[in-house]
C-alpha cells in the first residue's frame, strides 16, 4: 500500500499551526496556585486558623473521648460524631484517642510478640479514617491538638459546612 502524499496546502497549514503553539509547562506553571509554606498539617485549614489551633486559642464545640472503645466501636462512634457536630452547625471539634501504651522504641508499631497487643491503635487508625469516602465529605482539615486540650493523644477536626 503506498502512503498518501501531503499536500502543499497541507503543509503550510501545520507550518502556521507549530508556529502558534505554546509549552503547555508554561501555561500550567502560570495558572499553578503557589504555595507560601511547606507541607501542612491542616489540608483545608488557613495558615491563621491553623497558628491559633497549634497555640490553643480555639475551644472545641464538641468533644470525643474514645478512651476504651474497641476499633470497630470508635469507627462508628466517630462518624456518627462528626454528623451530629455538623448538622449542629459545629465548626471546630475534638477528638480524643489516647496516646496508646509507651512503646520500648518510638520506631516501634508493635510488639514482636504476638500474645502482646499493638500500641495506639486508635491514635494511627482515626487520621486513616478520617480519609475514607464516608468521612472525607464532613472534615476540612485535621491537627493534632494543644498541650491543654490532650496535645498528641486528641485530634482537633475542621468541620465542612453542612450542605443544605
Amino acid at each position: 500500500m503506498k502512503r498518501r502524499q501531503t499536500s502543499d496546502d497541507e503543509r503550510r497549514e501545520f507550518a502556521q499551526a507549530f508556529a502558534e503553539a505554546r509549552p503547555m509547562k508554561a501555561q500550567a506553571a502560570k495558572s499553578a496556585p503557589k504555595s507560601k509554606s511547606g507541607p501542612r498539617t491542616g489540608e483545608g485549614l488557613d495558615g491563621a486558623t491553623r497558628e491559633r489551633l497549634k497555640r490553643g486559642q480555639l475551644d472545641p464545640d464538641a468533644r470525643l473521648d474514645l478512651h476504651g472503645f474497641t476499633e470497630s466501636a470508635a469507627h462508628h462512634a466517630l462518624l456518627l460524631f462528626l454528623k451530629t457536630a455538623q448538622s449542629r452547625g459545629a465548626k471546630l471539634v475534638l477528638v480524643v484517642t489516647g496516646k496508646g501504651a509507651r512503646a520500648a522504641a518510638p520506631d516501634e508499631p508493635f510488639h514482636m510478640a504476638a500474645d502482646k497487643p499493638a500500641r495506639g491503635v486508635l491514635k494511627t487508625s482515626v487520621p486513616r479514617w478520617l480519609k475514607e469516602p464516608g468521612f472525607s465529605h464532613f472534615v476540612t482539615g485535621t491537627q493534632d491538638a494543644h498541650r491543654r486540650h490532650g496535645g498528641t493523644g486528641a485530634l482537633y477536626i475542621y468541620l465542612r459546612k453542612a450542605s443544605r
